[in-house]
């Protein structure tokens, strides 16, 4: 029933984007309903193979991740719209497992599990519940630089400008690169704004809290959907997409990564390109994304440990591979950005294609399995997300049980709550 409720729900937010593109609005960015219909659709489907690892499947045939969010028993009507339709996420998102949702409306987000040194469990609650006032303040902070930024650089940075026919008959390859990369990050804010916008939101509504770290300080990111150091200075492109929509990649993960039964990377982006909507340059940027995963994963796979030793080697390959991961990323996503097959085919055939083939090449000559020993365990590393922020967030999840079952909901909060104690 999960997988007929997936098709269904993915099949009605296909029909809504069809209808706004090729009926009201082609080649425009609205505020309508298809952008909420985004977010209800990952948390259907989300919920609907929770229940299904919960009360359809053997304990013991659960990844870890699946067997910490696991639902065990039938949510209420009251607590499914609530969970799909709560106004905190309504508009913007962003993704939460239903665990962490009735775990905060519960009242039960701030418990604390601590091991003592005998190997007995001890949970305790805290005296107050902690504050948001600052994660809350910094996040608008975050909001308003990038608005700012924004309403000022943005506009004067077009993407557009890099299929101009004058700027491709005159410029040269190294400035355009450069032109390339300062307009797809100009182009960036605008998702900073909305994603951190969404996550004061949550916080300031007490949703979000996620325990303390090593000093005391509360940890205010539970749902956050990006980190935005991260992605301008990542050295890799999985790096990049492990802190850009976070709980969007999780999501896929969850839903495709975990269950395709083959070719799970191209399935986790095809899925991607399809509930991202129906414009071709969608379809082109995930296909060229999964060129750009492999070939970049078969690179540091065979390369790196070669330049790890020395720290000075490795600050140069750092700095060769930021550069490179900014210019693919750049050259990746600039037909999601231009949305149309002409501009975004203009665009690629203005640079020959160049990193298309590139990729090509190295797939043909490096191996791929290279570092991959013989066991299934490195075939379950997800190509865009990395083994770091996964088990972050199998740490991070809520427990939810019903109140007459004390053993599991003592088992689920120790699932929750490690993350807490760091």
């Amino acid at each position: 029933l999960s997988r007929y409720c997936f098709v269904f729900a993915l099949g009605y937010l296909t029909v809504c984007q069809i209808t706004r593109v090729y009926i009201f609005d082609y080649g425009q960015y609205s505020a309508d309903f298809s952008g909420p219909m985004m977010i209800i659709t990952q948390k259907i489907t989300s919920l609907a193979f929770e229940i299904h690892d919960g009360m359809f499947r053997k304990n013991e045939d659960l990844t870890p991740s699946q067997r910490c969010l696991a639902v065990r028993r039938m949510p209420s009507l009251l607590e499914y719209l609530s969970y799909n339709c709560n106004f905190m996420g309504i508009l913007a998102g962003p993704l939460c497992s239903y665990k962490d949702y009735i775990t905060f409306i519960e009242g039960r987000s701030y418990q604390l599990q601590q091991s003592e040194a005998n190997g007995k469990e001890d949970t305790k609650y805290e005296q107050t519940d902690p504050s948001p006032n600052i994660a809350v303040a910094q996040k608008l902070l975050i909001c308003g630089l990038s608005l700012l930024f924004h309403m000022t650089i943005t506009k004067t940075l077009p993407v557009e400008y890099n299929i101009d026919d004058n700027f491709r008959a005159t410029a040269s390859w190294p400035v355009r690169f450069f032109y390339l990369y300062l307009s797809l990050m100009a182009a960036r804010p605008k998702y900073y704004f909305a994603w951190t916008l969404a996550d004061a939101i949550n916080n300031a509504a007490g949703f979000g809290f996620r325990g303390y770290d090593k000093n005391g300080v509360t940890r205010w990111d539970l749902i956050s959907n990006l980190r935005i150091q991260q992605i301008e200075f990542s050295t890799s492109f999985k790096m990049f997409l492990d802190n850009w929509n976070i709980q969007t990649a999780l999501w896929l993960k969850r839903v495709c990564y975990e269950r395709a039964t083959f070719s799970p990377t191209i399935q986790t982006f095809i899925l991607s390109a399809i509930w991202h909507g129906v414009y071709p340059g969608y379809y082109l940027t995930f296909l060229t994304g999964v060129l750009m995963t492999l070939a970049a994963r078969a690179i540091r796979n065979n390369i790196r440990h070669y330049f790890v030793e020395s720290p000075a080697v490795k600050l140069c390959y750092d700095t060769i591979t930021w550069m490179a991961t900014q210019a693919a990323i750049s050259y990746t996503v600039v037909p999601f950005v231009l949305l149309s097959v002409k501009p975004s085919f203009t665009f690629y055939s203005s640079c020959y294609f160049c990193l298309h083939i590139a990729s090509i090449l190295v797939l043909l000559v490096l191996p791929l399995k290279r570092t991959q020993k013989g066991s299934k365990k490195h075939e379950s590393v997800q190509p865009v997300w990395s083994k770091k922020l996964e088990e972050e967030n199998l740490l991070q999840k809520n427990s939810y049980s019903t109140t007459n079952n004390t053993f599991n909901q003592k088992q689920e909060i120790t699932c929750r709550y490690p993350a807490l104690n760091q």
